[in-house]
């Protein structure tokens, strides 16, 4: 009997043939979140809740920084009389520890709430992922789906959630302080709070599916084919 082997050129191209385009992935993952939309709309709410107070906090401070740094005093006692805490000496709004702490709470909870529902979402896709591993999928590609998944959602909730924050804490300086809130507004500074916010929320839905995409990833294919719903 002959011995068969593959010339490094043969390999390479079934190397080539076994791995999985980068751009198919996406397209895997955007058809997955579409099937499971209402599922993955409730995944996504707790992220634009957790990320609308951390903007709506960050742009909130901008605004009273902007009026602050007018260097009218009017301005300083209308932040007072609105409820900041406000030293003689002071020239710079930071948040206080109790808005730090809600919003860590937050988002720790949202946290949470996206590895429950990402572990539900695997319970779920037991057979699916099996039979992806039947077919070759390994690991690495599993786990690639499931990321690109949170990225995706993580994406959109949080950059709703930021601008919905955003435009919340504008429209309370306008209501709160009057015209004057935009006309002192740092712009630059309010947009960092805006983009800080979406990366935070990135980030969250990242952290959050990346224990269920491990153990979706390292789910043997029996095991996930015998799996009963």
């Amino acid at each position: 009997m002959k011995n068969i082997t593959l010339s490094s050129i043969d390999a390479d191209k079934v190397a080539r043939l076994v791995v999985l385009p980068f751009a198919k992935s996406i397209e895997i993952a955007f058809k997955s979140i579409r099937v499971r939309f209402f599922r993955s709309m409730i995944t996504t709410m707790s992220l634009v809740l957790a990320v609308s107070f951390l903007s709506f906090i960050r742009v909130s401070n901008d605004v009273a920084n902007g009026l602050l740094a007018a260097g009218n005093p009017t301005y300083r006692q209308s932040l007072i009389n609105a409820g900041y805490d406000l030293q003689p000496e002071e020239t710079r709004i930071e948040s206080s520890p109790k808005q730090r702490w809600i919003v860590i709470l937050s988002l720790l909870v949202c946290v949470v709430g996206i590895v429950n529902a990402q572990l539900m979402a695997v319970t779920e896709r037991f057979r699916e992922i099996g039979t992806m591993k039947c077919l070759g999928a390994l690991d690495r590609f599993v786990l690639r789906l499931f990321l690109l998944e949170a990225g995706m959602q993580g994406l959109a909730g949080a950059g709703v959630g930021s601008l919905l924050g955003g435009v919340c804490a504008i429209l309370n300086g306008l209501a709160s302080f009057g015209m004057d809130a935009m006309g002192n507004l740092p712009f630059m500074d309010a947009w960092t709070s805006v983009l800080f916010a979406v990366v935070v929320g990135c980030v969250l839905s990242l952290l959050g599916v990346l224990y269920p995409a491990i153990l979706a990833a390292r789910m043997q294919p029996v095991e996930a084919m015998r799996a009963e719903h």
